[in-house]
């Protein structure tokens, strides 16, 4: 099993996630977001499942400072905005696989790490 989370260095929801992860000796793979973006196809998966207000972190101090709750903004002018400062999404996104999740999200990540214990258990005819 090997998860894949976008974050900050300096946020401590992500820091979060990868103790997490660490803790239950999974493979993680970290991109930080301030040093490299993610690509508008990755990014795409998070706003498919949850909508781009879902990921976005309407309540953060980056979100307000920018002025984006009185602004409208074309989705291709937001992902540029968040291009810029990632600070503006609700961290950590994790990938597991197809599966993906907005902020702290243990219980999906225990049903992940389930799933894939009971995948690898051989299956034993009775």
């Amino acid at each position: 099993m090997e998860v894949q989370i976008f974050g900050l260095k300096s946020s401590k929801e992500t820091r979060a996630a990868e103790r997490f992860f660490k803790e239950r000796r999974i493979k993680m793979h970290n991109v930080d977001l301030h040093d490299r973006p993610m690509s508008a196809g990755e990014f795409n998966r998070f706003v498919q499942k949850f909508g781009l207000n879902a990921v976005l972190d309407i309540t953060g101090k980056a979100y307000i400072d920018a002025g984006l709750e009185f602004l409208r903004v074309s989705d291709d002018g937001m992902l540029a905005k968040i291009e810029a400062e990632p600070k503006l999404l609700r961290l950590p996104l994790v990938r597991y696989g197809k599966y993906v999740t907005v902020g702290m999200a243990e219980v999906d990540w225990k049903a992940w790490i389930l799933e894939d214990q009971n995948a690898s258990k051989p299956q034993t005819k009775k």
